[in-house]
């Protein structure tokens, strides 16, 4: 069994983030927060470090894919 953890975010961005998975297969904020987090670690643990344009790479591929605005 997973345990799990609560991380807060101010509630116009978790607004946001419900409006920008519309319609996509992620069925809520959290699906997308540990999507994107594990997005990050992943690309980390490959390369020893992320640098400001890694993530902004995953971002964008994320914004392609259509999962962010």
């Amino acid at each position: 069994m997973t345990d799990y953890t609560t991380v807060s975010i101010p509630k116009e961005l978790a607004e946001r983030v419900e409006d920008t998975i519309e319609g996509t297969s992620f069925s809520s904020t959290s699906d997308l927060v540990r999507f994107l987090l594990r997005s990050i670690v992943i690309q980390h643990e490959r390369t020893g470090e992320l640098t400001e344009a890694e993530f902004e790479e995953i971002a964008d591929q994320l914004v392609d894919l259509g999962y962010l605005e």
